[in-house]
C-alpha cells in the first residue's frame, strides 16, 4: 500500500503476530511514519479481525513495537499482497525492516503464496531501492493511486524457484460494474491481440448489452458465452466458442418460468446468429492442455469459472487464462472487491494451483463449462 522505511545494520529484534491489543501501538507506528495514507483503528481493527491475513510486529526489548507488516492472502489463489509496511523512525536504521520483511516473506510462503506483491510511491526512490535489494521486481503502475494522486509503483517478489510470468502480454482491465466481467475480459482479449482494440466504459457497456443473458440469479442479466463471441466477431477477431452444457447456459440460475423462457429464447437467437456468422461451436469443454496450447499458438482464452472457491459465493464469473506453468493457471480477474481492500496488483495474473482452477472452471449443478478462444485479426477484418 506503501512505501517501507528500509533499515541499514541488522540488529536482533523479536518478530510475532499481531493481536488486537496491539492496535493503540499499531496506531503510534503508522502515525509517526506517515503523514498521509494512514490505516485508522477502525482499518485496523478490521483487518486484524478477518481470516485472510499475516500482521507481524517488530517488537523491542522494552516491550515496545517498532514496526509492522501485514500481508493479505487471497482464497483460491496463490498470491497475497504486502499491503501495509512500517517502521518507526526512532527504530530505524538497525535492521527491523529488513527482518520484518524476511519474516513476512516467510510466513506468506508457509501458507503456500508463490508471489508477493506491494505497491510503493513512484517518488519514494528510498523505499523503491530497498525492496529491489530485497528481491522485487517492477510490473506496473498504478495511475493517482494515492490520496493526494500520486502514482504507485507495482512490484512482485516469487516466493521460491517458480519461472518468470510475462506480465505485459495481457493488459488488466478491471470491471467497472458488477455484472461486466465477460466485457471486461473480452476487452482485454482484444487488446492483448490487437493494441489498437478499444477498451473503455462505452464499449464496455457495448459489450454487456451486446451479449447479456438478460436475467441471472438476481439482479442484471450476466454474459452470455455465445453473446460475447459474436460480439468479438463483430469487432474482426475470429473467435470459437467451446461449452459442454446439457440444458441452457445459466438456465438455473433463474427461478420463474418466464425468466427462464427469456433465458433459453436470448441462447436460441444466439446460436442462431453464430451459425448465420460462421462461428465454430465446440460441444466440449477446453482441458488444460487445449487451453496451454492454444496461448503457445498466440490465442487469447477467456474462461467461465465458479467463484465459490474465490469468494464462498456460488456465481458464474468470466476470467482470462493469461499464462501457465507446471503448477499454475494464472488469470486476469476483472472483479477488485474494494470492500476487502483489493487494487488491481490483487487480481492480475493469480496464479491458480491447475487442480484447483480445473474444479473452479465448472458452473452450477449441471457442471457447466464454457470458454471462448480468439484470435488475432485477420488482414482483411482489420482493414474492413
Amino acid at each position: 500500500m506503501r512505501a517501507a522505511k528500509p533499515a541499514d545494520p541488522i540488529e536482533t529484534t523479536h518478530i510475532r503476530t499481531a493481536h488486537r491489543a496491539d492496535i493503540d501501538a499499531l496506531l503510534a507506528v503508522e502515525n509517526a511514519a506517515f503523514d498521509r495514507d494512514r490505516l485508522t483503528r477502525r482499518n485496523f481493527r478490521h483487518l486484524l479481525g478477518r481470516g485472510r491475513q499475516i500482521t507481524l510486529v517488530a517488537e523491542n526489548p522494552a516491550g515496545g513495537i517498532d514496526g509492522y507488516a501485514m500481508v493479505l492472502l487471497h482464497r483460491g489463489t496463490s498470491l497475497a499482497r504486502l499491503y501495509s509496511f512500517a517502521v518507526a523512525p526512532a527504530a530505524r536504521g538497525r535492521g527491523v525492516a529488513r527482518a520484518l520483511l524476511a519474516a513476512a516473506e516467510a510466513a506468506a510462503e508457509a501458507e503456500g503464496v508463490i508471489a508477493l506483491r506491494l505497491e510503493v510511491r513512484t517518488d519514494n526512490a528510498r523505499a523503491i531501492r530497498f525492496y529491489e535489494a530485497a528481491g522485487y521486481r517492477p510490473f506496473g503502475a498504478y495511475p493517482a493511486y494515492y490520496d493526494d494522486a500520486a502514482d504507485a509503483l507495482r512490484m512482485e517478489k516469487r516466493l521460491g524457484p517458480h519461472p518468470p510470468i510475462d506480465p505485459t502480454r495481457f493488459p488488466y482491465i478491471a470491471q467497472s460494474l458488477g455484472f461486466t466481467c465477460g466485457p471486461a475480459c473480452l476487452m482485454m482479449a482484444m487488446r492483448a491481440l490487437d493494441g489498437s482494440a478499444r477498451a473503455d466504459r462505452t464499449e464496455e457497456l457495448r459489450l454487456w448489452r451486446e451479449s447479456t443473458t438478460i436475467f441471472m440469479t438476481r439482479g442484471v442479466g450476466g454474459t452470455s458465452p455465445y453473446g460475447l463471441a459474436l460480439a468479438a466477431h463483430a469487432r474482426g477477431f475470429p473467435v470459437s466458442v467451446h461449452v459442454r452444457d446439457p440444458d441452457v447456459m445459466f438456465v438455473h440460475s433463474v427461478r420463474t418460468p418466464i425468466k427462464k423462457d427469456v433465458v433459453r429464447l436470448v441462447q436460441e437467437d444466439y446460436l442462431a446468429q453464430c451459425a448465420e456468422v460462421g462461428i465454430p461451436v465446440r460441444e466440449t469443454a477446453l482441458t488444460l492442455a487445449e487451453i496451454e496450447r492454444s496461448l503457445a499458438e498466440g490465442a487469447a482464452p477467456i474462461v467461465l469459472i465458479s467463484t465459490y472457491a474465490l469468494d464462498r459465493e456460488r456465481t458464474p464469473h468470466w476470467v482470462v487464462v493469461a499464462d501457465m506453468d507446471a503448477r499454475f493457471v494464472f488469470v486476469h480477474d476483472p472483479f477488485v472487491d474494494v470492500d476487502e481492500m483489493q487494487t488491481q496488483t490483487d487480481r492480475m495474473l493469480l496464479p491458480i494451483p491447475r487442480a484447483d482452477f480445473e474444479r473452479m472452471s465448472r458452473y452450477g449443478r449441471a457442471k457447466q463449462r464454457a470458454a471462448l478462444l480468439l484470435r488475432r485479426p485477420t488482414q482483411s477484418a482489420e482493414g474492413a
